[in-house]
């Protein structure tokens, strides 16, 4: 009887198994970053690292928190990473890798008035908790980044058929970015 009970303490730690939500995708593992209210580098990041972390009220009610880090190499256009968005109102929660290759980047982008770094890079969902933005699922992230003491930073997020509801721009002192510069 206790050999029973050690082996199947064994294979339960032992398991390799991802948790998956009812239609089978596997389920974001991102809760555990959510509290993170840090520079918007979260401890581990790469070198030079990028990230951020926002928050934001959406029109039509909603809102959202959305976070990422990860490593980049803008001489040769490469980044890499993971993002985490958490929508409310409906609610759902996908994971996203980032990158392999940045489409555009620069030292000397205005947005919002303001001059800053930016790049944008593709996406893939990795994890969903939204049936209609299946894994797997395209898309891509415009990451800017003010300088000079102004705090007008935004990310903002499109996605393929499917994912449409998790397009999200976030905008405004709320957002703590670090998009390093070439």
């Amino acid at each position: 009887m206790g050999l029973i009970a050690i082996a199947c303490l064994t294979l339960t730690v032992g398991s390799a198994t991802t948790p998956a939500w009812a239609h089978g995708a596997p389920l974001p593992d991102c809760a555990h970053y959510a509290n993170y209210t840090g520079s918007g580098i979260p401890p581990g990041s790469g070198i030079p690292p990028w990230g951020f972390h926002a928050s934001q009220s959406f029109p039509g009610g909603g809102s959202g928190f959305a976070w990422g880090w990860g490593d980049v190499n803008l001489n040769t256009s490469w980044i890499s990473g993971r993002i985490c968005q958490d929508v409310h109102a409906p609610a759902s929660m996908i994971a996203m890798r980032l990158g392999p290759q940045i489409s555009y980047q620069s030292h000397y982008a205005v947005m919002w008035g303001y001059p800053g770094n930016l790049i944008k890079t593709s996406l893939t969902v990795t994890a969903s908790t939204d049936p209609a933005c299946t894994v797997g699922t395209r898309g891509h992230i415009t990451m800017y980044a003010s300088y000079n003491g102004v705090r007008s930073d935004s990310m903002q997020f499109f996605f393929d058929a499917g994912c449409s509801d998790q397009d999200h721009l976030y905008h405004g002192p709320q957002v703590v970015a670090q998009v390093p510069p070439l």
